[in-house]
C-alpha cells in the first residue's frame, strides 16, 4: 500500500493477494494452485513456513513461477538451487543459527550439558543439526525432546530434559511452544541458561512468558536476530523506525507496531520491491528471477551493516546476524555482527 501510494514500481501498482493455509501444508498446495491457475499471479512472495514451502516447491518450479523470499531458512532450499532455481528463501540459514548457539555455549560454559526442545520438522532438525555440528570445550547434548506443531502443553518434554541432567536449555521452537516451554520449566522451578530460536524473538513472546511465569523466566535468554526492534525506546529516533511507524499508522492502524512480524513483513516487502524494480519496466518472470539472484542492498528495517546479497550460487539473502540477550524487558545486542552462512 505504501509503495502503491507513492507511484508503484515504474507506474505499475502491486496487487497483493494472500490466502490463509492455517499453517497446514496440504492447504498450502491448494491455495498455491488456485493463485497460479485461477488468479494467474506473477509470482509467489513470502510464503510462510518451511514445510509449506517444501510442499509447493516442485509444482512452482515445474510451471516456472517465482517462489521468492520464502519465510524459511532451511539449508536444503539454498543447497538445492540448481534443481529448484525458482525457489529462494529469505531467512538466515537455520543450520547456521544452531551452529551460532553451539559456538556461544561452548565458549562461555565449559562442559555445558545441553537439553534441546525442537520441532519435529525439517525446521527443527536443521537447527538441531547446526547445534550438534559446532559443540566444543566439553559441551554436549545430553537430552533432546521433540514436539508437533499442534502441541501446546510442553510439560512432559521439559520434565524429561530436566531429568537428563541438562544445565543449559535450547528452545528451537515456534513462539507458542517457546512460551509453553518457559512456563513448564518455571513450574518445575527450573531456570537454566536458555537459548531461544530467532523465530521467537518477538518481544511479545517474552512479555507473555514473564507475565505468566514471573520475571526470572526468560531473563538473560540468548538469541540471534537481524531486524531492528520497533518496541525498543532506545532506537525510537531511528529514521527507519519512524518511517515504519508512519506506514503502520496509515495503512495498518489497528495493528501493534511493536510486534516483530510487521517489521519482518516490511523488510521482506522492501527487498521484493527492489527485485521488481531491478526486473525492469516490462518485467517477466525470468527477469524477476534474474534480479532476485543479483541482490545487493541495505534494508532500512535491518540492523546497519546487514545487507541483502544474493547470486546465482548464493540463495541465502541474509548471511549476518547479531546476538541478543533478554534483559529488563528488552532484547539487547551484545558483541558485533557475526556470520550466519551455510
Amino acid at each position: 500500500k505504501h509503495v502503491n501510494a507513492n507511484g508503484g514500481v515504474f507506474g505499475r501498482k502491486i496487487e497483493y493477494r494472500y490466502l490463509d493455509d492455517g499453517y497446514d501444508p496440504s492447504r498450502t498446495v491448494q491455495n498455491v494452485r488456485r493463485l497460479v491457475q485461477q488468479d494467474q499471479v506473477f509470482a509467489l512472495f513470502n510464503l510462510i513456513g518451511t514445510e509449506q514451502n517444501l510442499a509447493v516447491r516442485p509444482y512452482l518450479n515445474s510451471v516456472k513461477v517465482p517462489q521468492l523470499f520464502a519465510g524459511t531458512g532451511l539449508r536444503k532450499i539454498g543447497r538445492e538451487r540448481a534443481r529448484y532455481p525458482w525457489t529462494m528463501g529469505y531467512l538466515p540459514s537455520f543450520f547456521a543459527e544452531g551452529r551460532l548457539y553451539a559456538q556461544h555455549v561452548s565458549k562461555t560454559r565449559r562442559g555445558a550439558k545441553i537439553g534441546v526442545l525442537y520441532e519435529a520438522s525439517d525446521y527443527g532438525r536443521d537447527l538441531l543439526a547446526g547445534v550438534r555440528s559446532k559443540l566444543g570445550n566439553g559441551a554436549r547434548v545430553v537430552g533432546t525432546q521433540s514436539y508437533e506443531v499442534i502441541d501446546t502443553d510442553l510439560t512432559s518434554q521439559i520434565v524429561q530434559l530436566r531429568r537428563s541432567g541438562a544445565n543449559v536449555l535450547m528452545l528451537l521452537s515456534l513462539p507458542k511452544q517457546t512460551i509453553g516451554a518457559f512456563i513448564a520449566a518455571s513450574r518445575l522451578g527450573w531456570f537454566p541458561p536458555t537459548y531461544v530460536s530467532a523465530v521467537s524473538v518477538d518481544p511479545a513472546v517474552m512479555k507473555i512468558v514473564q507475565a505468566t511465569a514471573g520475571k526470572r523466566a526468560g531473563e538473560s535468554a540468548i538469541t540471534v536476530a537481524w531486524m531492528k526492534d520497533a518496541s525498543n525506546p532506545a532506537i525510537a529516533g531511528d529514521p527507519a523506525i519512524r518511517l515504519y511507524k508512519r506506514i503502520m499508522a496509515r495503512h495498518a492502524p489497528d495493528r501493534n507496531a511493536g510486534e516483530v512480524v510487521h517489521m519482518y513483513g516490511m523488510a521482506v516487502a522492501y527487498s521484493f520491491v527492489q527485485a521488481l524494480r531491478a526486473a525492469g519496466r516490462n518485467p517477466t518472470r525470468q527477469s524477476l528471477l534474474r534480479a532476485a539472484t543479483r541482490m545487493d542492498h541495505q534494508v532500512p528495517f535491518m540492523v546497519k551493516g546487514i545487507k541483502v546479497r544474493t547470486s546465482a550460487r548464493d540463495y541465502f539473502p541474509i548471511s549476518q546476524v547479531r546476538y541478543l540477550r533478554y534483559q529488563r524487558g528488552y532484547w539487547r545486542q551484545f558483541g558485533g555482527l557475526v556470520n550466519a552462512t551455510d
